[in-house]
């Protein structure tokens, strides 16, 4: 018979059950002499929890645990009968178009595990699309589970598994687009990884993530999911994008080109915005309307035409300058066999000038250095202050207007192809995916979009 009260032991679990307590109870705790009442369902402890503390989920999904003592007093208030769990049958409907739904893990795809107390990836993507019915309308959703990790767990070799597990469903199958849900730490990354290892897409390949988990009252993991299949179905552009929310509302959802993203927010549900470049479109799920707000995008393209180049050189670091920056750093890097070396520079695209002699051995040694900027708005011009100039005349590769993520994953990307310096600068140059912005315009700082 399972434990009606999973992690309590002790003199507390005997007060619980003599209320006649169990996990999913609504309870009232009374401290303090009446000073202090809380209300809660009644959860399970994890297993580094103190012998003293009892934890509830409050009303607004956030768990606490609370201490019980002496002059505490416990009340049941309501225990209900958990209803059995309902299967929604997918049944394929041929009127509508087939999205293929890829698992990698994440919050999106989490719930609380309460022996430990952590959000872990344990959510199947077809448990998502029980939990938005809405979907059955959009589209037919295929779905596996690739990965089941949390996104700072993510590598350039999960990068190349995934790249290529889509390169073999759009060779062989016929899917509308592609979602893949992810968690949002490093989406980004995996973002720019796809759309370097896949070019001339046919269908758009749709990251999604959420920064609350679904157990939580306050999950945007709905709405994000359901604007990405929308995304996924009725976007024109075959390009690697991140689909979430676009206010701290559950309102619109902003597509954004996904080597132009970033997460600016460790919290926010519109955490994700669009640097140095315009959101690609925004996505009403309510209503289920699609609309293009950036008309500079790839078009899709035929499945003949798919360029599939999914390695990468998982020997290359990304590092931020700062004042006192230790040259040894790029030393250690050279000397521990690395290939390539972006630099998050200050500004237009700097680093301390005692760091030069190092950097010149590093690219006389064969490693390709890139410089971008930390700013993350506007582009490097290292030709302004003497510096930079310095820089460029020992061979480091300027990154223009890329994120530094951008840069490293490009970085990886092109030295899987070549090692040789010359043709890793022309490509690292070279605009593949829009990665490079031209376009100088004040709307692009920061956002200029009303929603």
């Amino acid at each position: 018979m399972e434990d009606p009260l999973p992690g309590y032991e002790g003199k507390l679990r005997e007060l619980l059950e003599s209320k006649g307590a169990r996990v999913g109870c609504r309870i009232r705790i009374t401290r303090f002499g009446g000073r202090e009442i809380i209300e809660g369902l009644l959860m399970p402890k994890h297993a580094f929890s103190s012998p003293y503390v009892v934890v509830l989920k409050l009303d607004n999904g956030y768990n606490i645990g609370v201490e019980v003592r002496e002059d505490t007093s416990i009340e049941v208030l309501e225990c209900r009968t958990p209803p059995k769990a309902m299967r929604i049958k997918l049944a394929p409907r041929p009127e509508l178009p087939y999205v293929k739904v890829i698992g990698t893990g994440g919050t999106i795809a989490s719930k609380v595990e309460y022996e430990t107390g952590a959000v872990k990836p344990s959510m199947s993507p077809e448990d998502l699309v029980e939990l938005i019915p809405e979907l059955m309308d959009v589209a037919n959703i295929d779905s596996e589970v690739l990965f089941n990790i949390l996104s700072e767990n993510m590598t350039p070799y999960h990068w190349q598994v995934l790249a290529e597990r889509i390169a073999k469903l759009i060779t062989n199958e016929s899917f509308k687009g592609f979602v893949v849900a992810h968690g949002t730490d490093t989406m980004s990354y995996t973002a720019a990884a796809l759309a370097f290892a896949l070019q001339k897409l046919p269908c758009p390949i749709v990251l999604v993530g959420a920064q609350r988990s679904s157990d939580r009252p306050s999950t945007d993991a709905a709405l994000n999911f359901l604007s990405a299949v929308l995304t996924a179905v009725h976007a024109p552009f075959g390009e690697v994008v991140v689909c979430m929310h676009a206010t701290p509302s559950d309102t619109l959802s902003l597509v954004h080109r996904g080597v132009k993203v970033r997460k600016m927010h460790s919290s926010r549900r519109d955490a994700f915005q669009s640097i140095n470049d315009l959101p690609l479109a925004k996505v009403d799920p309510i209503s289920k309307k699609f609309e293009i707000i950036n008309k500079r995008f790839i078009p899709r393209a035929s499945k003949d035409e798919l360029v599939v180049k999914p390695k990468f050189d998982d020997r290359v670091a990304l590092i931020k300058a700062y004042p006192g920056f230790q040259a040894e750093i790029i030393d250690m890097l050279v000397d521990r066999g690395f290939h390539g070396i972006v630099i998050e520079g200050t500004g237009l695209g700097h680093i301390a000038e005692n760091v030069i002699p190092s950097i010149k051995r590093a690219i006389e040694s064969g490693v390709a250095v890139v410089m971008t900027t930390q700013t993350l708005f506007g582009r490097i011009n290292m030709n302004v202050y003497t510096t930079g100039r310095k820089l460029l005349q020992v061979g480091v590769i300027p990154g223009e207007d890329m994120l530094p993520e951008v840069a490293y994953v490009k970085l990886s990307w092109v030295l899987a192809q070549t090692r040789d310096l010359n043709e890793v600068k022309r490509m690292m140059l070279h605009n593949y995916v829009n990665e490079i912005n031209y376009v100088h315009t004040l709307e692009l700082y920061p956002r200029w979009i009303e929603l």
